[in-house]
């Protein structure tokens, strides 16, 4: 996966289309990421002693990796990332829009 914890996305279908935020968590083995203020579901929580109320809780719930892009952080724009080996041999993601690293 070429997207990370803390980079900003663009969604770019369903319901919360257009919308930007921050990655919170990803899941490589499913291909899902969840991004933050997008995808909310309301879960039923039982009264627990870290939560005595209980209720109804809303949080985020993951997405598919193929429905964002990755804005870059020099030009601004959503782009795919690409890998450029470097000659140290290690690998870093470049921007196929301007070409700076990300």
């Amino acid at each position: 996966m070429k997207i990370k914890k803390e980079d900003k996305v663009r969604i770019i279908s369903g319901a919360y289309k257009g919308v930007e935020g921050k990655v919170l968590k990803v899941f490589p083995n499913d291909n899902k990421v969840i991004v933050e203020k997008v995808n909310f579901i309301k879960k039923h929580q039982r009264p627990t002693q870290q939560n005595p109320s209980g209720g109804v809780i809303e949080m985020e719930s993951p997405i598919n990796v193929s429905n964002v892009l990755l804005i870059c952080s020099k030009c601004g724009e959503p782009t795919k990332a690409k890998i450029k080996i470097l000659k140290d041999k290690s690998r870093t993601r470049i921007c196929s829009k301007c070409g700076d690293m990300i």
